[in-house]
């Protein structure tokens, strides 16, 4: 019989930075997440800001870029790593922005699906941030040149190219057509 060694919040914190190799923690288990591709990495950039700069000019809070961890639960210990995201003021602590990763979950986590994701693995995320406390989850399908919207409690929306995507309660009066999400791929 082996015994799993859990890592812990702690662990993954401490742990040595390697170039290009990031991981989330899920139930204690260290899962590494590959780099991007261009076209993820241009369509991330894109919705960082355009929501940059949308949460700047309405003071709404502030906008993360790929990178930041959230810790979702603690026991078992879970993190993740949203492709952008999006913190209201009122999820700021009172101490101020933390050094470390984020202590709970973001308003909005965005994930952008990769050529390499599996579907079943973007799903078990979309649920890790709901069952945190995300207020939503949008996740972007490049290839399908759609998205789908996540709300607590609600059943998911797919928008497709044409459609509006808006920031309902999360980021009111924030709205883009989704194909401009996706821009980045017709200028190749």
């Amino acid at each position: 019989m082996s015994v799993k060694h859990l890592t812990t919040i702690e662990d993954l914190w401490e742990m040595p930075e390697k170039p290009g190799v990031r991981f989330e923690l899920v139930d204690g288990e260290l899962i590494e997440v590959p780099g991007a591709g261009v076209v993820h990495g241009l369509i991330s950039a894109l919705l960082y800001r355009l929501l940059y700069t949308f949460v700047e000019e309405h003071n709404l809070g502030i906008v993360l870029h790929d990178g930041v961890g959230f810790i979702l639960a603690s026991d078992p210990p879970r993190l993740r790593i949203p492709d952008v995201s999006f913190v209201s003021w009122r999820r700021v602590p009172l101490t101020g922005f933390p050094e470390g990763f984020w202590p709970g979950p973001p308003d909005l986590a965005v994930e952008i699906v990769s050529p390499h994701d599996r579907a079943e693995d973007v799903h078990a995320k979309v649920r890790n941030y709901i069952d945190a406390g995300s207020e939503a989850v949008w996740v972007l399908w490049p290839r399908e040149q759609s998205v789908t919207v996540h709300l607590p409690d609600e059943p998911a929306r797919e928008l497709l190219a044409t459609d509006v995507l808006d920031g309902g309660a999360v980021l009111p009066g924030f709205s883009t057509r989704a194909s401009d999400l996706f821009d980045v791929q017709r200028k190749q």
